[in-house]
């Protein structure tokens, strides 16, 4: 008989359940990627909405003369001034366009929180489907206001309210899905990984947008639109809720320690514990952060938070319910001041380096995705480590300590030239991006398959939307907060977003001193 090739060598090395596995985290991945794909053009486009006024009016078309022609004819309106298009072409241009970020960002926020409780009352594929088909209608919606001519502030403010608010389905939708496919094993550096498709987005709608940006800025919303909403599109065809649904397994390991994150149909039954039992140490990589008691130990027959259970067990928790599991507020008030820091850069970062660099908007928008191409690297650097030491809430705090005296340099030293910029962007990147990344993923995810939840697998939604919806009051604070502070200097700016950092490592304090506590304790019972 002869040999099997390589290649098929390969493929039949993997069992079923790892191919399902990969297929998942792989469409998962590129599904959020296009969320924030259709989030980025706004930020390329700023730099054009509002030129310089010694700049020429003069708009080249190139190839997409006759296109843009067949939609709307190509004619200078009387109300276009030298310095960009009306209405952003005044001296409050910085107020105007940070008021678009405040209300997609706004939108999101209120929106998210509502989303999550939604979300895990309806399948994941028909939400999730039906919100990026939406996001890719509001998405395009902004870049017709350039064929059609539209200078009414509230036709784009409008667009960003709705787009904002589609958008809310994507984030817990993804890691619900994601949780429920992959155990907690490794989780930091899984979810690490997973997580880089923010950056990857990021990159693609960067470059996306930029293509289009000083010829036919429309193009740099439409493009994208069409992009998530084809798929959207996808995801309904293959988006597979849980493993249960294709008979695979639960969860990657087979370990009784691990906690299973089923699905509404069914429910994990745990284990009771004797006294003798509760009394040693759990599994660390289940308690690194979840600590219910002063001694680190938590029963899994303790029960902070009572979700609302019927007759199956499977009923949805409550929103104040999810608040009471050890960990979510304190997360969650970090996450909004490490949000409001990246959502500054990702907003507004183009238009920060057009005015330092001296470069047009495509240039800029080119050379701001080095700050995601480090936010890929900080993101799976966050997550091996908080493996390796089993200490989600220290790793954040170290990265964030050591971004505040970074951003400083950044502003800087960014201002020598291209290639100090260059080296600060990937830098900043990896700091800025990587508690953001480990807490929106690992951490919701073990917080919404807390031991108090006994089993409701259910929760995981709600935790993630609380998590991430309170981040979002930051993202929304970052851009509006920039738009009205840099008409007084950049460095004012950076100020802001290094005190912010400070904040955010401030609200971790008091579970890095558990997590360290834990530890001692820990190291003590292994030298008994």
């Amino acid at each position: 008989m002869a040999q099997l090739p390589p290649g098929i060598r390969f493929i039949t090395s993997f069992s079923r359940d790892q191919w399902y596995r990969a297929f998942i985290f792989s469409l998962t991945f590129l599904l959020y990627a296009s969320f924030h794909l259709s989030r980025k053009p706004i930020s390329i486009v700023k730099g054009e909405l509002h030129k310089q006024c010694s700049a020429s009016r003069e708009v080249e078309f190139n190839s997409y003369k006759v296109y843009a022609a067949q939609i709307q004819p190509v004619k200078k309106p009387s109300n276009v001034s030298q310095c960009g298009w009306e209405p952003f072409d005044k001296s409050n241009y910085q107020q105007l366009l940070g008021a678009l970020d405040y209300s997609f960002l706004c939108a999101y926020a209120v929106g998210m929180y509502l989303s999550g409780i939604i979300g895990e009352r309806l399948p994941i594929r028909y939400y999730l489907t039906v919100g990026m088909l939406a996001s890719g209608l509001f998405t395009a919606m902004f870049g017709l206001g350039y064929f059609y001519n539209i200078h009414n502030l509230w036709f784009y403010i409008m667009a960003q309210i709705a787009n904002g608010l589609v958008q809310t389905t994507g984030w817990p939708s993804v890691v619900t899905c994601i949780g429920n496919w992959f155990g907690k094993g490794r989780r930091g550096l899984i979810m690490g990984i997973w997580n880089s498709h923010t950056s990857v987005g990021n990159i693609l709608g960067s470059l996306i947008a930029a293509y289009w940006v000083s010829t036919c800025w429309g193009l740099s919303f439409v493009m994208p639109g069409v992009t998530i909403a084809v798929m959207g599109i996808v995801c309904f065809l293959f988006l597979i809720e849980h493993p249960k649904d294709v008979s695979c397994s639960c969860t990657p390991s087979s370990s009784s320690k691990t906690f299973l994150n089923g699905a509404s149909r069914f429910r994990v039954q745990m284990p009771t514990l004797n006294a003798k039992e509760t009394s040693k140490p759990q599994d660390p990589e289940i308690q690194h952060l979840l600590i219910d008691s002063e001694n680190c130990s938590v029963s899994l027959n303790s029960s902070t938070v009572v979700p609302g259970e019927g007759r199956h067990g499977t009923s949805a928790i409550s929103f104040l319910g999810a608040l009471r599991i050890p960990g979510v507020i304190e997360f969650s008030l970090c996450l909004l001041f490490a949000k409001l820091v990246s959502y500054t850069f990702l907003f507004w970062l183009p238009l920060y380096i057009t005015n330092v660099e001296h470069l047009d908007a495509k240039r800029a928008g080119d050379l701001s995705t080095l700050f995601d191409v480090g936010g890929i690297f900080g993101g799976i650097l966050a997550g091996l480590v908080s493996d390796r030491l089993e200490k989600r809430a220290s790793t954040c705090g170290m990265m964030l300590l050591l971004a505040a005296p970074t951003l400083y340099m950044f502003s800087a030293i960014s201002k020598m030239g291209l290639e100090a910029t260059v080296v600060m962007l990937l830098i900043s990147g990896a700091l800025v991006n990587g508690p953001y990344a480990l807490i929106t993923t690992a951490v919701s995810a073990d917080l919404g398959t807390h031991k108090s939840l006994k089993g409701n697998a259910r929760a995981l939604s709600t935790v993630t939307a609380i998590i991430d919806g309170t981040g979002s009051v930051g993202a929304a604070l970052g851009p509006l907060l920039a738009g009205l502070i840099s008409p007084s200097g950049w460095n004012n700016v950076f100020y802001m977003l290094m005190v912010s950092d400070a904040c955010a490592l401030l609200f971790l304090l008091r579970l890095i001193q558990k997590e360290l506590r834990c530890n001692a304790d820990h190291t003590l019972f292994k030298e008994h």
